[in-house]
Formats: structure tokens, C-alpha cells, sequence
């Protein structure tokens, strides 16, 4: 799927919809992700900020999604674990941008030379208010390894 079908998509699946999540751009070679919630009467808390879950959703899928798309079918990636740190109260609209680098794929590849090789990579993504001030840091970590080759086993 490119890039923009696959944005236009994921900006009418229900847990970004209905949270008020917007993707503005996904880059053709899935490297670069922008996305911002803007705030609604739904999508605040008790004392009128933005909600955390809100907050998280809106960073959720992404490293993983990325990642898949930079690296071959030779590899399985899935999320394994994920923080979020609330640095200030969310008010108005807020944004990620998030940048795969050809570092971190690197790293990844090289770290997954092995088939069957499990590999714990973590990222961070800052949630920024207007005023580029980060409102909450979230870290994933994904589970990365190289599946096994399963074409020498064909006949035997």
C-alpha cells in the first residue's frame, strides 16, 4: 500500500477517529511520520488537558509500522513494550514528528545478523505543544529478529 492510501486509511480507523488524531503526512519511503491531536471537548481530562491515552494513542503505531516498511520479509517486528512520561499539561494542538533514521536501521540490521536473533530496539518520540514545548516523551521498544529460512527445509 503507498504511503498516502495508507495514511488516508489509518485516519479513519476508529482508536485514531474517534480520539481526534490526525496523520498529516506519511513520507513515500516511510521514514517520516507527522501527526497531531487537536483538542475537542472529547479528547480532554478531568481538569481540561489532554487526554494520556489520547497522548499515547497518537504514537502508538508508528515506529513499528516504520520500521516494517525499511526493513525486507526477512524480519518480524512487533511491539513489546512502551512508557509514556507526562513533562507538562497538553493544551491546544499537539504534534509528533516521527524520523526513521539510517542509523537505527543499521543498528537493527546488525544486531539481526543471525536468523532467529532477537533484538530489543527502543525509540522515543516527543509530543510537542504549540509553543515547541514537549508535553510527554513516549518510548517503544520493539522486538525485531530475523525470521528462519525455511527454504532449506522444503524436500527434507
Amino acid at each position: 500500500m503507498k504511503a498516502n492510501a495508507l495514511r488516508r486509511g489509518m485516519n479513519l480507523w476508529p482508536p485514531l477517529l474517534f480520539s481526534g488524531i490526525r496523520i498529516r503526512n506519511i513520507s513515500d519511503d516511510f521514514r517520516a511520520v507527522d501527526v497531531e491531536l487537536r483538542e475537542r471537548f472529547y479528547n480532554r481530562n478531568y481538569v481540561g488537558c489532554h487526554f494520556g491515552g489520547s497522548l499515547f494513542a497518537m504514537t502508538d503505531p508508528f515506529w513499528m509500522m516504520m520500521v516494517m516498511r525499511n526493513l525486507d520479509r526477512s524480519y518480524t517486528v512487533w511491539d513489546k513494550s512502551s512508557a509514556i512520561d507526562f513533562l507538562r499539561p497538553g493544551r491546544g494542538t499537539v504534534s509528533a514528528q516521527f524520523r526513521l533514521t539510517d542509523e537505527a536501521l543499521d543498528d537493527i540490521r546488525a544486531n539481526t545478523e543471525t536468523e532467529g536473533t532477537r533484538y530489543l530496539k527502543t525509540f522515543s518520540i516527543d509530543v510537542m505543544n504549540e509553543d515547541a514545548e514537549a508535553v510527554a516523551r513516549v518510548t517503544k521498544t520493539l522486538h525485531i529478529r530475523r525470521k528462519p529460512d525455511n527454504r532449506s527445509r522444503i524436500g527434507g
